[in-house]
């Protein structure tokens, strides 16, 4: 049994790799082939990692190399001390694989050529277009258990320390702010092709990332301990009932959960390895009215 665990941990890792790889370069790609050419802007960090990029090449005319973006080498300076901040809040864990993928977003926003003129000239194609890659690279690193890092960082540590915060209440801050910001620097034109382009994004996350799918889990077991283990190690409530099987008239314990489809994998190892004969049910797509958090 161990050697399974083992196996299947092994095949989770390799595939979270996949996802960080190919998101990251499907974000880049996004945006710099798509987005950066026409002078828009993304929101949070990288909208704010964009603009600084702007000052130093176009106010302080800083030499910089043909086809090199400086702002993905300033979007991971800029995540630095928020490393520090998720590993306190986080864990280690959390930490060492957004440093990864951050670092590997930033090397692909560095290195992925950006045309001298744009490849699509029409503002809102572009801005459709590049919101889907962009938006399903994204929720390809968030479906593969990591972060892209910037406010997604601060938006969980807030999420950590008080349940009632979200995530999506920090990027809303961040996104208003960058595009305040733009507006004083560009014409309103760029602001708004700008919010369509980010709008898009949004969505296209929405629809990648399988954290927004609700699913109910019901767990029978002869076990004692897997209630407690899904409270600690997952946060979730969990509903008890004491059962008995029809067939051998043995006590069971009928567990129920409220989770998000991205935690599948989570709560059948923690019920596995506590009790490997343990039978679950999940339902999808369950609306969910009252106490439950929405998790990155």
């Amino acid at each position: 049994m161990s050697g399974k665990m083992t196996d299947a941990k092994k095949k989770e890792a390799m595939t979270q790799v996949v996802y960080a790889i190919g998101g990251s370069f499907l974000f880049a790609f996004g945006v710099n082939v798509l987005i950066t050419p026409l002078g828009l802007y993304n929101g949070g960090f990288m909208g704010i990692a964009q603009l600084i990029r702007t000052l130093i090449v176009q106010v302080l005319h800083m030499p910089v190399p043909a086809g090199v973006d400086l702002s993905g080498i300033i979007y991971f300076i800029m995540n630095i001390p928020l490393f520090y901040m998720g590993y306190r809040v986080l864990g280690s864990a959390f930490a060492v694989k957004t440093l990864v993928t951050v670092g590997i977003q930033s090397v692909f926003l560095t290195i992925v050529p950006i045309p001298a003129a744009p490849i699509v000239d029409d503002y809102l194609t572009s801005c459709i277009i590049g919101g889907i890659v962009a938006g399903t690279g994204t929720g390809l690193i968030l479906r593969g258990r990591s972060s892209g890092g910037g406010q997604d960082i601060i938006g969980l540590c807030c999420t950590k320390k008080y349940p009632g915060f979200s995530v999506g209440r920090v990027n809303i801050m961040m996104n208003v702010l960058v595009y305040a910001i733009c507006l004083f620097m560009f014409n309103i034109e760029i602001v708004i092709y700008s919010l369509i382009y980010t709008t898009i994004l949004s969505i296209a996350i929405d629809r990648v990332h399988v954290q927004n799918i609700n699913m109910s889990v019901m767990i029978f077991t002869k076990k004692t301990g897997i209630s407690k283990a899904i409270m600690e190690q997952m946060g979730r409530g969990v509903t008890n009932w004491d059962g008995e099987g029809a067939y051998t008239n043995k006590t069971s314990y009928i567990l129920f959960v409220m989770i998000s489809k991205y935690e599948v994998g989570q709560i059948k190892h923690i019920v596995h390895s506590i009790d490997p004969h343990a039978f679950m049910i999940f339902t999808e797509g369950c609306a969910v009215d009252g106490n439950f958090e929405k998790r990155l």
